[in-house]
C-alpha cells in the first residue's frame, strides 16, 4: 500500500547579517550531521537496523552531537532513513549514494503548531537556530506567500492541521561585507488536506478514468471508460524546455501551463479519476544522487526519473482544481512490456501513449490485455 503523498507550500524569504549567519550555520550543522549518519549507515547491514525506531535509537546520538536539538537530530535520521529505504527499493547499494548539493534543516514529523520552525498567522516564521559557536537563538523570517499559498496556510492555521516544516537555503553570498541568503520555508501537509482546501468544483463531468505517462518533453494522456475501453488519447508537448541552456524557471512555467492544459482537457472529457505512476521512491531520494552515475535499471536514468517525478507531483497537486481524483499505480513495466507492445499494435500508437493506456488499465485493475 502506498503512503499518502504530501503537498508542500514553499514560502520565499531573504535574510542578511546575523540572521543569515545563524540560518546558514544551522543548515551546515544539519548537513554535517547527515553526512555523519549516512557514513555510519554504510557500515551496517539490513539485519542490524530493521526498523525506523531502531534507527532513531542507534543514530540519533550521532546527529545530536552536531546539532543539539531533538527535532533537528531526528530530522537528520529520518532523512537518511528515507534515502536508505529508497536505495533498497531501487536495488542500489547505499554505498553508491552521496548527498546532493543542498543546505537545509527540517523537523522530523508533523505537529501543531510547529516548534523549532513555526508559521504564524501573519505568515512570518520563527526558527530555532544553532550558531557556529554553539549558541542557540530564535530568529524571525518574513515570508512572501502568493494568493494560493495564503489560502492553504490560512486553512492550516484555522483548522490546526499538523505540518512538517523545513528551511531550505537556495543561495547565499557576501555583498559589501554583509552575508546574505535567499531561501524557502517548506510547509508540508497531507495531500488530502490540500485537496479539500483548494478544490474548485464539487463534481467531475463524468465517470471516465485516465492514465498519464510523463516524459522529459511531453505528457501523454489516455482516457478510458469505466470498463476499460479506450475513448481518447492526446499528447501535450513541451519540447523547448529540453534545449541546452533553457532557463529553469521558464521551463517549469511552460510545463505548468501544459499540466493545466492537460487537466482541463481531461476534465472536459469527463475524467473523474487520474492514474499516475507512483513517484514516492524517487521523492525520498531527492536529497541524494547515485555516485557511479549509472542507470538504476534497464530503462530509466536517475536524472530523467527525478525530472519525471517532479512533473508527476505537479500534476497530482493541480488535479484537485479540476475535481479530478488522483491515484497512484506501480510504474514497473508500463513502458517496456509485452502488454505495451500489444497496445501499440492494437491502437497504432507510440509506446508512451501505450504506457498511458496501460497505467489507466492498471488503475482499473485490468490485468490482461485483449488482442
Amino acid at each position: 500500500m502506498h503512503r499518502e503523498p504530501y503537498y508542500t507550500v514553499k514560502l520565499a524569504f531573504n535574510a542578511s547579517g546575523e540572521v543569515a549567519s545563524k540560518l546558514l550555520s544551522t543548515a551546515w550543522r544539519f548537513r554535517i550531521a547527515t553526512h555523519r549518519v549516512l557514513g555510519m549507515v554504510e557500515q551496517y547491514t539490513d539485519s542490524l537496523i530493521p526498523s525506523k525506531v531502531a534507527w532513531l535509537k542507534l543514530f540519533k546520538p550521532l546527529a545530536y552531537e552536531v546539532i543539539p536539538n531533538k527535532r533537528y537530530s531526528y530530522g537528520v535520521v529520518y532523512l537518511v532513513y528515507g534515502i536508505w529505504e529508497s536505495a533498497r527499493e531501487l536495488r542500489v547499494d547505499v554505498r553508491d549514494v552521496e548527498l546532493g548539493d543542498w543546505l537545509l534543516f527540517q523537523h522530523y514529523e508533523r505537529e501543531w503548531p510547529g516548534n523549532v520552525i513555526r508559521v504564524h498567522e501573519d505568515y512570518t516564521v520563527s526558527v530555532t537556530t544553532y550558531h557556529w559557536d554553539g549558541g542557540k537563538d530564535r530568529v524571525l523570517l518574513h515570508a512572501k506567500p502568493n494568493r494560493g499559498q495564503k489560502r492553504v496556510l490560512d486553512a492550516i492555521i484555522e483548522e490546526r492541521e499538523k505540518y512538517m516544516p523545513r528551511v531550505v537555503i537556495t543561495d547565499y553570498g557576501v555583498r559589501k561585507g554583509v552575508l546574505w541568503i535567499g531561501g524557502e520555508v517548506h510547509v508540508s501537509v497531507p495531500w488530502s488536506f490540500y485537496v479539500n482546501t483548494v478544490k474548485r468544483y464539487d463534481e467531475p463531468l463524468g465517470d471516465n478514468v485516465a492514465g498519464v505517462d510523463v516524459n522529459t518533453d511531453r505528457i501523454n494522456l489516455a482516457i478510458l471508460d469505466p470498463e476499460g475501453g479506450v475513448l481518447d488519447y492526446k499528447t501535450f508537448w513541451f519540447r523547448e524546455v529540453t534545449a541546452r541552456g533553457y532557463p529553469r524557471r521558464r521551463a517549469w512555467s511552460v510545463i505548468g501551463v501544459k499540466v493545466h492544459e492537460m487537466l482541463g482537457y481531461a476534465y472536459h472529457h469527463g475524467v473523474k479519476t487520474l492514474f499516475l505512476e507512483d513517484p514516492e521512491v524517487l521523492g525520498r531520494l531527492k536529497m541524494a544522487w547515485i555516485r557511479n552515475g549509472g542507470r538504476l535499471h534497464e530503462n530509466y536514468n536517475w536524472r530523467v526519473m527525478t525530472f519525471r517525478s517532479r512533473i508527476i507531483e505537479l500534476i497530482a497537486r493541480k488535479a484537485p482544481l479540476y475535481a479530478i481524483e488522483v491515484r497512484f499505480v506501480d510504474p514497473k513495466g508500463t513502458s517496456s512490456s509485452k502488454d505495451n507492445v500489444l497496445l501499440q499494435r492494437k491502437f497504432r500508437v507510440d509506446r508512451h501513449t501505450a504506457s498511458a493506456i496501460l497505467v489507466a488499465m492498471r488503475g482499473l485493475g485490468i490485468k490482461s490485455i485483449q488482442r
